[in-house]
């Protein structure tokens, strides 16, 4: 097929796709052995459709970075601050501590301390691609497992530059020593520097400018620029792709764009990353594995079964619940793409031979292949029986048909005095909680928390949601939110939402939905505290709790004029100013009003004469 059109490349890729991946869900294997699958069908050890998949595997890496980038946007870096322990702290115990076992275990059994350094090194690294890939198909991003995921995995792409600069330091003989490593480990820092320095002066001036044009397909393609520069820019000093884009996404996490660069990327990421892991399958070199089997067998249990110890060992000390454990250790005991990498590297330079690389490399791939197998075995048997074995209430998903007239989905701090104020009032509610310690914390106070969650249309309907009346969509993450209120709009139109919203972006993508009743979080708490300042210096409760009432419906419907114009910021500061000179007449009508009332011994009070803005005197 290699000298084949670009068109019959294609119908390839695209048929095994459409063909393996709806085959794959229907079995309940994931649409991740879907794609391993339909490339091992196609590639050299299958149909002989390709016979070279490894420039398909740089292309198809290409998804990786989008995804890293996506993940990045979800980061502000405020939050990605406060990751900072977890991704040095555990990461360098993940990555360090693994590659110190394997490397000592080698070195005993007779290999090399060059050999066993760098197949150390590149089989201590985890697959991105796989286990971010998982976690958004599970939805465990927001979990707290998940996020120990991706802190260890963003500390793996940080360890990529000096790996790669001392794989050349490693070279057997002087005439494939390169003396660079550490001038280009320096060139890594200096581009990094570059990139975040960039990114806070010129990203969002440059991305405003091009919003001006009004040409959405210009901003589609400015998205897919600015991630491959950022990605060749990495390249060029020998940096992982995938983190260039990952800091170009936290510089713009918190940019008016955020939302709009996401809707634009979401549908080549998803394509390249099938790619991706179809030309995973096809890479996996079956000569090597038939010619020494029970070597390879023993190799990838071998470095499974380090990591994984490692990984046990890390999920005891770190404060991740029982249940979500096996996910954590299995998606960071695989192998890596990134090992790929490192393999090649080491051979180009003769730190390794050409046959101890693509017995790595086979090792890396399989461990791969097995580790979406590996996950649905340990759904069946470890994490049932976690959840049977743990300390606490069982924490058994929904499964019995529930008839309440009210669905809360979320239960912290805003889902409980929902429910708090329905049960006194004699109203049952099914309550939906994803996080695993939240509800192993609330059923210790009595409450009827189901384990579960909501962004599945099969637990809804579990729920009771095609006879419920209310939706109370109280989740904390904006993502999962917002996902939960299109199934409901689209397969429960008949029931009605009661939303909670974050911030404006959040009450915005919840009205475009079609969601009519929200309540931002904290405007009611800080109109209270405003009355209360309003009484402190001096106004009648009465005439606080007006002002704040004004306040609240002036606010609420300035918000109904602005969302035709979000996204505008020109718009949205013209609109705020309009807004706030309105609301200052507006008060102003009412201390005149107020002023002439108490003139007339209004019950302002006939003995607190009011100031010259109508304010009544402190008494």
């Amino acid at each position: 097929m290699e000298h084949g059109s670009w068109l019959t490349g294609s119908l390839v890729y695209l048929a095994a796709a459409v063909l393996a991946v709806p085959i794959a869900k229907a079995l309940g294997l994931g649409s991740i052995i879907g794609y391993l699958a339909a490339g091992i069908l196609i590639g050299p050890w299958g149909l002989k459709f390709v016979t070279d998949p490894q420039d398909m595997l740089h292309f198809a890496e290409f998804g990786v970075v989008l995804m890293l980038f996506l993940v990045g946007l979800e980061l502000e870096p405020r939050r990605l601050w406060a990751l900072r322990r977890p991704i040095f702290g555990w990461g360098s115990v993940q990555l360090f501590g693994s590659a110190a076992l394997m490397c000592g275990a080698a070195v005993l059994l007779g290999v090399d301390w060059r050999l066993a350094l760098v197949a150390a090194l590149g089989l201590a690294m985890s697959s991105t691609a796989i286990g971010l890939g998982v976690m958004a198909e599970r939805n465990l991003m927001a979990t707290t497992s998940g996020q120990s995921v991706l802190s260890v995995m963003l500390l793996q792409d940080v360890a990529a530059i000096p790996i790669l600069a001392l794989v050349p330091l490693l070279a057997v003989s002087a005439e494939h020593a390169q003396g660079g490593g550490w001038f280009g480990a320096a060139k890594a820092v200096g581009v990094i520097a570059l990139i975040v320095l960039g990114g806070r002066l010129l990203l969002r001036p440059a991305l405003r400018w091009i919003a001006r044009s009004k040409t959405p397909e210009i901003f589609t393609a400015a998205s897919l620029l600015l991630v491959v520069a950022t990605a060749a820019l990495m390249q060029s000093v020998g940096l992982s792709m995938a983190l260039g884009a990952f800091l170009a996404g936290v510089l713009l996490a918190e940019s008016e764009y955020r939302r709009e660069l996401e809707t634009d990327i979401e549908p080549f990421k998803g394509l390249l990353l099938g790619l991706f892991f179809i030309a995973v399958g096809m890479s996996i070199d079956f000569a090597v594995v038939m010619a020494q089997p029970l070597l390879v067998a023993g190799l990838v249990l071998g470095f499974l079964v380090v990591k994984g110890v490692v990984l046990w060992a890390m999920g005891r000390t770190m404060p991740i619940p029982v249940v979500e454990r096996p996910p954590f250790i299995i998606l960071l005991a695989q192998g890596g793409e990134f090992g790929f990498v490192v393999f090649q590297t080491a051979a180009g330079a003769g730190v390794i031979d050409a046959p101890s690389s693509s017995l790595l490399v086979a090792a890396v791939a399989i461990s791969m292949l097995l580790t979406p197998l590996v996950l649905l075995l340990s759904d069946r048997w470890w994490a049932a029986h976690l959840a049977a074995h743990a300390q606490g209430p069982q924490l058994d998903e929904i499964s019995e048909p529930q008839h309440a007239p009210v669905i809360i989905a979320g239960f912290g701090r805003y889902g409980q005095i929902v429910g708090r104020l329905l049960y006194a009032n004699g109203f049952a509610a099914t309550v939906l909680e994803h996080d695993a310690e939240q509800v192993e914390a609330v059923r210790r106070f009595g409450w009827p928390v189901f384990y579960g969650d909501a962004t599945r249309l099969d637990l809804l309907r579990t729920a009771g949601a095609d006879k419920a009346r209310v939706m109370v969509l109280a989740i904390d993450d904006i993502e999962q939110s917002v996902e939960v209120a299109k199934l409901v709009r689209e397969h429960f139109p008949r029931m009605t939402i009661v939303a909670r919203a974050r911030n404006v972006t959040h009450y915005y993508e919840l009205r475009n939905l079609g969601v009519e009743i929200i309540e931002r979080e904290t405007l009611d708490a800080a109109l209270m505290s405003g009355r209360s300042v309003l009484e402190l210096l001096g106004f009648e409760r009465h005439q606080a709790r007006t002002l704040a009432l004004r306040f609240r419906r002036h606010n609420v419907a300035q918000l109904e004029v602005v969302r035709p114009h979000f996204g505008d910021e020109a718009k949205l500061i013209a609109f705020a100013k309009q807004g706030r000179q309105q609301l200052e007449e507006l008060f102003a009508q009412e201390r005149e009003a107020a002023r002439q009332r108490t003139e007339r011994a209004g019950w302002g009070g006939q003995d607190a004469e009011p100031d010259d803005k109508g304010r009544p005197a402190p008494r």
